[in-house]
């Protein structure tokens, strides 16, 4: 299970990705193809070509986790191969996503960003 408290960003590779690469291909390919910190408190997520696969990469003190999902029916709404070769989302889209919403939800309440009581 994913927890949210030590997650600074979560980054989309957009388009597609090979999943037969396992934890260290997907660190190099996030160290030189996307000029990011693997080791950085950050989830780096993947998907196939199918959208049907997800893997993400995490680093948690000591060492890696890869986590994988796949669904059974149905596809992921990933978006499309773009001019950027990441896109940087909330804890809350990735949530989205991984329950097969749309990540920009038209109906869902808005982040409250004022913090005063009175």
């Amino acid at each position: 299970m994913l927890l949210e408290n030590n997650i600074e960003r979560v980054y989309l590779a957009r388009g597609n990705t090979d999943l037969r690469k396992s934890i260290d291909g997907l660190a190099v390919l996030v160290q030189e193809g996307f000029e990011l910190d693997p080791f950085s408190p950050c989830l780096f997520v993947f998907c196939n070509r199918k959208r049907d696969k997800l893997k993400i990469l995490h680093w948690e003190t000591n060492g890696f986790w890869l986590y994988y999902r796949r669904l059974e029916r149905g596809t992921f709404e990933w978006p499309d191969d773009d001019s950027s070769s990441t896109l940087s989302i909330s804890y809350r889209q990735l949530r989205w996503l991984l329950d097969g919403l749309p990540m920009k939800q038209r109906h869902a309440h808005p982040e409250v960003t004022a913090r005063t009581i009175i």
